[in-house]
């Protein structure tokens, strides 16, 4: 895993999040997680793969009880900078693919926000999958986000001209489908490959959603909005965000999972 900390420790995530364009995914993310916390009277939140906190400190300002699990030593400082200390919040350096630290049936909801990017067997993404639910109570939700194949094929090998540095090092397979490696630091999936997954665990899907949709196509032009135009730009793309037509291409998913 010391890739995973090599970059980490290396980039400014938060950043990301709280650029104009990065802001999108987040309030998208948020504006689901809230949709669901609101049935649940004192619900008691675990987020697994928590990072700098950027979901987990939040709910926790909000009063929620969360737990939150991060691999990264340095995200797990940030992290822990950011708390004012009236929160409920218990932060575990810990491994998505091995909660043994969490009993079963614990949680209401379980966030999953950032490991299925770096898992890179179907035996690790299942495992990772199958943890998660293992430790949320039945009926509770179970949110999984992934990085997108198309989006990548689209920006990073055509936009931004790298098709023949990706032909000549063998990244891409004869159906388009970029070959992920630990190295190349992000794993790509399609949507069929996420409906696979959850086809091997205990759960019901709710809803998929695109979390940035067309967003990332159009950063510069996100960045650059006026609050007005980029509020609209938000409507709109919560208004599409369900659209299945959409989805496959959005550079970020979020699968909400029910525990049967």
């Amino acid at each position: 895993m010391d890739y995973i900390n090599d970059f980490y420790n290396s980039i400014n995530e938060d950043k990301r999040l709280l650029s104009q364009h990065g802001q999108v995914e987040y309030i998208t993310t948020q504006k689901y997680v809230h949709d669901f916390l609101c049935k649940v009277k004192h619900p008691k939140i675990l987020e697994v793969g928590a990072g700098t906190g950027r979901y987990s400190v939040s709910l926790a300002q909000e009063g929620y009880a969360v737990t939150a699990v991060e691999l990264v030593k340095h995200n797990i400082d940030i992290l822990k900078s950011k708390l004012i200390g009236n929160e409920s919040i218990e932060v575990i350096e810990g491994n998505a693919l091995e909660l043994s630290m969490l009993s079963d049936n614990t949680f209401d909801m379980t966030l999953v926000l950032g490991p299925m990017y770096h898992l890179y067997s179907n035996e690790d993404k299942i495992r990772a999958l199958s943890e998660a639910v293992r430790v949320t109570k039945q009926g509770g939700i179970i949110m999984v986000a992934y990085c997108m194949n198309e989006s990548t094929i689209i920006q990073h090998v055509f936009l931004h001209n790298n098709l023949k540095k990706v032909l000549e090092n063998d990244m891409i397979s004869e159906d388009w489908h970029c070959k992920s490696e630990p190295k190349e630091l992000f794993e790509l999936i399609r949507t069929e490959e996420i409906a696979a997954l959850d086809s091997c665990v205990d759960v019901e899907r709710i809803k998929l959603i695109a979390t940035d949709g067309a967003t990332h196509y159009i950063r510069e032009c996100i960045d650059q909005m006026d609050e007005y135009t980029f509020s609209k730009w938000v409507e709109y793309h919560l208004a599409i965000c369900e659209r299945q037509d959409i989805i496959g291409a959005s550079n970020h998913t979020l699968d909400i999972l029910k525990k049967k």
